[in-house]
């Protein structure tokens, strides 16, 4: 009876000793997008920047160094700093305005124009710092299309 007991008690303290440390801790590269891009009267564009944290614990960016391709030709650069914080598994956008390139302005224009949408190509860094963690550089690269948005007069998204 006493040695059941005693296995039935080491059995017990060796289950629990199996058991996790709470949730895995995954730290993911962020992803970045182009939700919108919106001319203003002055040229410059009002771009909301979207930002993918991947990770399973919560992060906050920092920074963004991107250069935005059309079609494979350089039309503006995104330096900022959003200051977002951003939770596991999920994602946000931030505002920032920018000053394209006499070539990225004149394809958006011609875009806008004939009421075509463009492909366009994100490439740089995003800074972030994971929680309980110190800031960290992911380089990015993503490709996606813009369409021109009926209703609103100089927006693609």
């Amino acid at each position: 009876m006493l040695r059941t007991l005693v296995l039935l008690a080491t059995s017990a303290l060796l289950l629990v000793g199996c058991g996790s440390n709470g949730p895995v801790r995954r730290i993911s590269e962020p992803a970045a997008s182009i939700q919108q891009i919106t001319v203003r009267a002055d040229g410059r564009w009002e771009l909301q920047l979207r930002l993918n944290n991947y990770s399973s614990i919560p992060m906050r960016f920092t920074g963004t160094r991107l250069d935005v391709a059309f079609d494979n030709g350089a039309a503006a650069h995104i330096e900022a700093q959003p200051g977002l914080d951003i939770g596991p598994e999920t994602a946000d956008a931030f505002t920032t305005t920018i000053t394209p390139t006499a070539a990225g302005m004149a394809r958006i224009a011609t875009a806008l124009a004939d009421g075509h949408g463009l492909s366009y190509t994100l490439e740089g860094s995003v800074q972030a710092v994971p929680a309980d963690a110190s800031e960290k550089s992911w380089k990015v690269k993503a490709s996606s299309a813009l369409s021109p948005v009926p209703g609103l007069p100089g927006t693609l998204r």
